[in-house]
C-alpha cells in the first residue's frame, strides 16, 4: 500500500508540475490527461514486445481498488470541503430547482439512457446486453460528479445563481443516483425480492438518514468548535467530523455522501461565522483547500491510469460514441423541460441560457466509474465499464475544457439581475 501511495503521489506531483510549467490547462484534466498519456505508452510498449513492462503496469493499477478508494475513502473528504464554501442561504433559496433536478432529473435520466442503451447496443451492435444492466449504466451516468463540476466551477465565471444550482444538484444528486443504483444492482444479480415498500424503505434510510445523521455529527462539531479557540484543535475537529461521520454512516447504513454535504454546509456556515476566529477561518479554508487540490488530482490521476486494465473493441468504442450524445440530449431534456415548467408554472427566474450551460456543465467522473467497477465480474460488466469510461473522458475533456467559453459566450454582463431567485 505504501508503494502504491508513493507511486501515486509522486506520478501526480510529476504531472502537476509538467502540466503547470508546459500545458497550462485546468490542473485536474492536465493531469488525468498526462496520466492517459502514460497509460498509452505503457500499452503501446506492450505491443513492441516488451510485455513485462505492460503487465507490471497492469498488475500494479488493478491492485488499486477504485470503488473502495474513492467512495469509501475520498469522496468524504472531497465532498465536506466542497460543501464548505457553498452559501446555505443561497442554496435554500433554490431548494425546489436543486430538489427537483437531483431526484426526478436523476430518475428519469436512468431510465431514458437506460432504454436509449439498450436498444443500441442490442440492435444497432448486437451487443447482447439486459435491459437491467443498461438501466445501471443510466443510473451511474446520470448524476453530475461534483467533484468534476465543482472544480470546473472554480475557474468558470457562471452567474452566482446559477453556479449555486449545479453545485447544489451536482452535491445531492450522487446520493439519490447511488440508492437508484443500489436497487437496480439487487434486481440484476438476483438477490432479495425488490418491493415498492422496500424501495421507500431504503430511500428513507439512506437519503433521509443520511440528512438527519449530517445534521447530528455536525451540529455535535459545532458546539465543540465553539466551546474553543485553537484552529489546530479544531481543524482536527472537523477531519475527525469527516473520516469518523463517514465511516459510522456506513455501518449505520445511511447515505455517507449526504451526510458529508449536509454537515459541510453547517460547518461551513453556521460554525464559520458563529464558533471560530479569524484566525480559525483562515487556516481552515487554507487547510481543506490543499486537502481537495491534492485529492482532486490524485484521483484524475488514477482515472487515467485506469484505461490500462480496461478492456476496449471496436464496437465497445463505436457504441460508446453513439451515446455520448444520447447522454447529453437526456440531460438536455431532464434539465429543460423542469426548467420550462419552474419558470412558467411557478414562477422561478433562471440565468440566460441556463440550460445549455447546465446541461453542458453537467460533468461526469469518478463517482460513474467507481459505480461500475462494483458491479460483479462478467462481460455485461466490461461493457457498462467501457461505455462509462469513454463518456466520462469526453465529459472530462471535452465538456470540462470548453464550459467556460460556453458560459463567456452566452452569459449577458449588462444583465446582472438575470439571475435572481
Amino acid at each position: 500500500m505504501l508503494d502504491i501511495v508513493a507511486l501515486l503521489v509522486t506520478l501526480t506531483a510529476l504531472f502537476s508540475y509538467i502540466n503547470h510549467r508546459f500545458i497550462k490547462l485546468p490542473t485536474t484534466i492536465g493531469v488525468m490527461a498526462l496520466a492517459m498519456l502514460l497509460s498509452l505508452i505503457l500499452m503501446s510498449l506492450g505491443e513492441l514486445g516488451y510485455a513485462p513492462i505492460e503487465q507490471r503496469a497492469e498488475a500494479i493499477i488493478g491492485g488499486i481498488d477504485f470503488n473502495q478508494v474513492l467512495m469509501q475513502g475520498m469522496l468524504s473528504l472531497l465532498l465536506f470541503a466542497g460543501a464548505l464554501h457553498v452559501d446555505l442561504e443561497e442554496l435554500a433559496r433554490k431548494k425546489w430547482p436543486i430538489g427537483i433536478l437531483a431526484t426526478v432529473g436523476v430518475v428519469a435520466s436512468t431510465f431514458l439512457v437506460g432504454i436509449a442503451s439498450w436498444l443500441v447496443l442490442n440492435f444497432l451492435f448486437g451487443i447482447s446486453i439486459a435491459l437491467l444492466y443498461c438501466l445501471l449504466f443510466g443510473a451511474l451516468i446520470s448524476p453530475t460528479d461534483p467533484i468534476a463540476v465543482l472544480g470546473i466551477l472554480k475557474s468558470a465565471k457562471a452567474p452566482k445563481s446559477l453556479e449555486i444550482k449545479i453545485a447544489g444538484e451536482s452535491l445531492f444528486n450522487d446520493g439519490v443516483a447511488v440508492v437508484v443504483f443500489a436497487i437496480l444492482l439487487g434486481l440484476a444479480v438476483g438477490g432479495e425480492a425488490v418491493t415498492p415498500g422496500g424501495v421507500a424503505l431504503l430511500f428513507v434510510e439512506e437519503a433521509l438518514g443520511g440528512i438527519v445523521f449530517g445534521l447530528a455529527i455536525g451540529y455535535a462539531a459545532y458546539r465543540l468548535l465553539k466551546s474553543i479557540d485553537r484552529y489546530d484543535v479544531e481543524i482536527l475537529i472537523t477531519l475527525a467530523l469527516v473520516l469518523g461521520g463517514y465511516a459510522l454512516a456506513i455501518h449505520l447504513h445511511v447515505s455517507g455522501p449526504i451526510a458529508m454535504v449536509v454537515a459541510g454546509l453547517m460547518i461551513g456556515n453556521h460554525g464559520r461565522s458563529l464558533a471560530m476566529s479569524d484566525a480559525t477561518r483562515e487556516h481552515l479554508d487554507t487547510f481543506w483547500e490543499l486537502i481537495d487540490e491534492i485529492l482532486n488530482a490524485v484521483l484524475f490521476v488514477l482515472i487515467g491510469l485506469e484505461v490500462v486494465i480496461l478492456t476496449f473493441t471496436r464496437d465497445y468504442l463505436l457504441a460508446s460514441l453513439m451515446i455520448i450524445p444520447i447522454v447529453l440530449l437526456v440531460r438536455l431534456a431532464c434539465v429543460g423541460l423542469p426548467v420550462s415548467i419552474m419558470r412558467r408554472r411557478f414562477g422561478f427566474a433562471f440565468s440566460p441560457h441556463a440550460v445549455k450551460i447546465m446541461t453542458w456543465g453537467g460533468l461526469r467522473g469518478g463517482i460513474s466509474v467507481a459505480l461500475a467497477l462494483s458491479l460483479p465480474t462478467g462481460p455485461e460488466r466490461q461493457i457498462v465499464l467501457a461505455l462509462t469510461y469513454i463518456v466520462v473522458l469526453f465529459s472530462i475533456l471535452v465538456q470540462g475544457l470548453t464550459v467556460g467559453r460556453l458560459i463567456e459566450a452566452t452569459v449577458v454582463p449588462a444583465n446582472p439581475g438575470a439571475g435572481n431567485p
